[in-house]
């Protein structure tokens, strides 16, 4: 298993199509069981930084593909120091 890590926006279309390859599906074929037609499907593969995340979510699905998100460790972070959240605690978005 390889871990590709996905820093910005534009980097999603490269994946998305590497990944569409690799599982030896034409463009035809992830748009059928994404239920789109193939022109939107590769409207969506090239403007990928568009794409809601519940698309997004079943595209991969249909890829094989699991989405993992994980903070980046920085010198603060330790195991030592790492903080739980508080259950009032929220992302800062």
């Amino acid at each position: 298993m390889s871990d590709y890590h996905l820093r910005t926006a534009e980097q999603l279309s490269v994946l998305l199509q590497a990944f569409r390859k690799e599982s030896g599906l034409t463009q035809s074929e992830v748009a059928l069981r994404l239920g789109v037609t193939q022109q939107t499907y590769s409207t969506l593969e090239r403007n990928a930084e568009s794409v809601g995340v519940g698309r997004l979510l079943k595209l991969l699905g249909i890829l094989g593909v699991e989405l993992v998100l994980s903070k980046p460790a920085s010198e603060a972070d330790s195991p030592t120091t790492t903080r739980q959240p508080n259950q009032g605690d929220t992302p800062a978005w």
